[in-house]
């Protein structure tokens, strides 16, 4: 267990691989305590230095993330080249399920697992959707935010540190075990713990349930498996990879509706736009009175 990158490989990288990559907000306002500074050349000085080390900090904070799942990818591609974990498509994991009755174990967190799920799996998230509210966990939801979470709906996720103690009650360690997450790399990550803790009879499916084809899976839930992980303003305007393919098979009815809701979308940005420079005239008109 102390080889796994967890908590290092941490649940924000997990998500934003998961994610498509939305452009990015750049935090660099100065506090109120620079402001009690007299001197204008040391403040602006101190500021500089702290806007510096502010970049600094987040590149090293990348490079790190960056290094920690180049580690991780390297030992899962090892995994499955010595065959301790051995590879499923989604429709070869639906003929396991239905005819050798193998159990399948669904590691994705609530927020997916609540729109359509495989019928009959277990449950285990290896990373739940994370709802403290406290300074940390607000941080790291607002830079989930900035970081393309308004995009693609991913939520801040959180490691479960009972995952294994959780699935050693449901399975014993001889089970021929199928581990599937939405897009495949969770349940990558599940897999290695599994795989250390002694588990030796272990599928996973490639691609995740989003690769799985209507007739691949008994589903259940409101909507196909493949359109579970998406989300925010990407999904609402049909952008999404999975929404595209849906609209080249269904035709000109699916397009127009995501054409409509752009369109709406333009028109009440243009309002508020309106509205704000009105309010600003308003204001203006007031302070020259």
């Amino acid at each position: 267990m102390a080889s796994l990158a967890f908590p290092s490989l941490n649940s924000l990288t997990i998500s934003r691989l998961h994610s498509q990559k939305a452009p990015s907000l750049n935090s660099s306002i100065p506090t109120p305590s620079i402001l009690t500074f007299k001197h204008p050349t040391i403040t602006l000085h101190r500021f500089q230095c702290g806007v510096i080390r502010m970049q600094a900090g987040e590149e090293d904070f990348e490079l790190k993330q960056m290094r920690d799942m180049a580690a991780a990818k390297k030992r899962w591609d090892a995994m499955i080249r010595e065959g301790k974990v051995k590879m499923l498509t989604p429709r070869e994991a639906g003929y396991a399920i239905q005819l050798s009755n193998k159990p399948l174990l669904d590691v994705r967190p609530s927020s997916e697992r609540e729109k359509a799920w495989v019928k009959g799996s277990t449950w285990v998230p290896i990373f739940e959707v994370d709802n403290k509210f406290d300074v940390g966990t607000l941080s790291r939801k607002a830079t989930n935010f900035v970081m393309g979470g308004w995009w693609s709906g991913v939520p801040t996720l959180s490691y479960d540190s009972q995952f294994l103690s959780k699935v050693e009650e449901k399975f014993p360690k001889d089970a021929e075990l199928i581990v599937t997450c939405q897009k495949g790399l969770r349940s990558l990550a599940a897999c290695e713990l599994l795989c250390n803790a002694g588990y030796k009879n272990l599928f996973w499916v490639q691609g995740g349930l989003e690769a799985a084809e209507e007739e691949d899976l008994a589903r259940e839930g409101t909507q196909p498996l493949r359109f579970a992980g998406i989300g925010g303003l990407s999904e609402f305007l049909g952008w999404t990879d999975q929404q595209r393919a849906q609209a080249a098979r269904e035709g000109w009815g699916y397009r127009l509706l995501y054409s409509i809701r752009l369109v709406g979308v333009f028109v009440v940005a243009d309002a508020l736009f309106i509205g704000a420079q009105q309010v600003g005239r308003y204001l203006q008109d007031i302070r020259s009175h």
